[in-house]
């Protein structure tokens, strides 16, 4: 059968069409390569007109990783799609839906574990990077308890995926009153391919 065999040559030739087929010109350049790169992961140009973000996220994204950040992650999906070697500091790569007893404290406060987890991150928040690539529970609880206290993430890669909430949690995103930085995909579409997509691109220049 034909087809291409150098993966440099399947690189490059994706990343040309995905440049021609999808409206790019809104964002700004520092933002231009992450949205490729979402694209890249959803394979649909049509991603880009989904994008929702405020000007500062790659700047704030970036300064955070450098200072040595963690990333806050929903799913053990979004924590493994996380490129560990471009991560400026060795930031730290935090999931707890490992921890035996989340799922005992979720059930107490009758929540999703993964809702329950944001719980725990609360002590770590200020300045981290927050990445949500499956569980709208996640977010919508994270825009709560951020609406409780003075402390902010560098960042908010909200990008859940799903029928139930997931284009509400985004919205609530988009229209928080917190001052937030965030990245977002509207509507149903997301999960924690484009998620940790979205933050390997934000955390390094390369493309």
């Amino acid at each position: 059968m034909g087809y291409i065999r150098s993966g440099s040559e399947i690189y490059a030739e994706s990343f040309a069409i995905i440049r021609a087929e999808s409206r790019l010109g809104r964002f700004p350049a520092d933002l231009e390569h992450v949205v490729v790169r979402m694209v890249h992961a959803a394979a649909d140009p049509l991603i880009a007109d989904l994008v929702a973000f405020t000007p500062g996220v790659v700047g704030s994204t970036r300064a955070a990783l450098a200072q040595g950040a963690p990333i806050l992650c929903d799913s053990t999906m979004t924590a493994a799609g996380v490129i560990r070697s471009r991560l400026p500091a060795g930031n730290e790569v935090v999931c707890l839906l490992s921890d035996p007893a989340l799922a005992a404290y979720a059930a107490e406060r009758g929540t999703t574990r993964t809702a329950a987890a944001v719980e725990r991150w609360m002590d770590r928040i200020d300045g981290a990077v927050v990445a949500i690539g499956n569980a709208p529970t996640a977010l919508f609880h994270l825009l709560e308890l951020l609406a409780l206290t003075p402390a902010r993430p560098a960042a908010v890669v909200g990008i859940p995926v799903g029928f139930v909430g997931a284009a509400e949690s985004k919205q609530a995103l988009v229209d928080n009153t917190l001052g937030l930085e965030y990245l977002t995909v509207t509507g149903r579409r997301g999960g924690s391919a484009i998620a940790a997509a979205a933050l390997n691109a934000l955390a390094s220049e390369a493309e």
